[in-house]
């Protein structure tokens, strides 16, 4: 037999060895956010709204948030309601899609309305190619007035103004001015899961809660990013859903809600990113008994911890284990609620004889997934 040179045999095992390092490497680079081909999951949800009815109440009125069904991100099947009055289907004041159930002197003392549905959920990436974004138009601020005012929660004023100028100082293009934004508020604001002995958040959502304790949970971290975007003439969604947090899987619970926002930029369209669970991945921070299980239940895959590459990928892109309920703040709903604005409507909203009738004493939610 013939030996092949010992060369030969040398380069043969380089080869072996420099393959296997591509290998890895093209592995390593798989599990990478935002590479490889774009995650989907499915999942099967139940969502359960309980209201208990005051004695003497003589109307009780229920707008219900529903998955919905105009986002180009989830794909919603099988809805099927069980309810023991009639309802209809609604959308409130931003289009999103909502149930409406209503009952005149109510015989019972409480009552129960379930949705269940499937939703297939992808991944989304959006690009944020700087040199592709331009100013807004004159058209562009008309057409979307609305995302460039302030709410009642997400506040636009000369301290706002005053910060979002030193922030973005004298860029114009609106991914860098949103990038610079981004970078500000997790430099500046801390998750209050990391210290929950000594941070907390407000109860509705609020910019100066947020700017001025510097922590808050998701829809104060988004208003204060909103507020100053807004303010630099960035429009700017804030949008409601809910993670299918792996640990709480098959968990008959409330499971809580999380937000995030979207952007415009004119010559892209709107961008996703989600500052708030940036911030779990943003920087070193102490983990212990106090925190670490809250922690874990804040993101959607139950990772945290500094790891820059995730604070990238937040910026523009999505992971797939979420669903929409609703958009925006201050909305009205429809037929109109008797009481101001609704702040949000991540879950529900609900009123007894023209009064809100408020979550945990009035009625309470509780949202269970599984994945098929």
């Amino acid at each position: 037999m013939t030996r092949p040179p010992s060369g030969f045999v040398g380069a043969v095992i380089v080869a072996v060895m420099v393959a296997a390092g591509w290998a890895d490497s093209a592995r390593a680079d798989a599990t990478k956010p935002g590479t490889g081909p774009l995650r989907q999951a499915t999942f099967d949800l139940r969502n359960e709204v309980k209201v208990n009815v005051p004695d003497g109440a003589r109307r009780v009125r229920v707008w219900l948030a529903l998955p919905q069904d105009n986002d180009p991100a989830q794909q919603i099947r099988d809805l099927k309601i069980d309810a023991p009055f009639p309802y209809r289907f609604e959308r409130d004041s931003e289009g999103s899609r909502i149930l409406y159930l209503e009952v005149q002197e109510p015989k019972i003392k409480e009552f129960t309305v379930v949705q269940t549905f499937v939703v297939t959920r992808s991944e989304i990436r959006d690009p944020v190619d700087p040199a592709k974004a331009r100013p807004l138009t004159d058209a562009d601020r008309a057409r979307f007035a609305k995302y460039l005012q302030s709410n009642k929660h997400v506040v636009i004023d000369d301290d706002i103004r005053k910060l979002a100028r030193e922030i973005v100082g004298d860029e114009t293009n609106p991914v860098l001015a949103a990038r610079k934004l981004y970078d500000w508020v997790l430099d500046n604001v801390e998750y209050w899961v990391k210290d929950p002995k000594n941070k907390k958040a407000s109860p509705v959502g609020s910019t100066t809660y947020c700017l001025t304790f510097r922590t808050g949970n998701c829809t104060d971290f988004e208003s204060l990013w909103a507020s100053l975007a807004r303010a630099t003439g960035i429009p700017t969604q804030i949008v409601y859903g809910s993670f299918l947090k792996p640990d709480l899987r098959a968990r008959d619970q409330d499971q809580s809600y999380h937000c995030w926002a979207e952007f415009y930029a004119s010559g892209i369209g709107w961008i996703r990113h989600d500052v708030a669970v940036a911030d779990l991945y943003h920087g070193e921070f102490p983990v212990n008994t106090d925190n670490e299980r809250l922690i874990k239940l804040t993101t959607a895959d139950g990772t945290f911890g500094n790891d820059p590459p995730r604070v990238n990928y937040y910026f523009g892109n999505l992971d797939e284990r979420r669903v929409v309920w609703s958009r925006n703040r201050d909305l009205v709903m429809s037929p109109r609620q008797d009481s101001e604005p609704v702040n949000a409507l991540p879950k529900a909203h609900v009123e007894i004889d023209g009064k809100v009738h408020p979550e945990g004493s009035g009625w309470v939610r509780k949202l269970t997934y599984r994945e098929p």
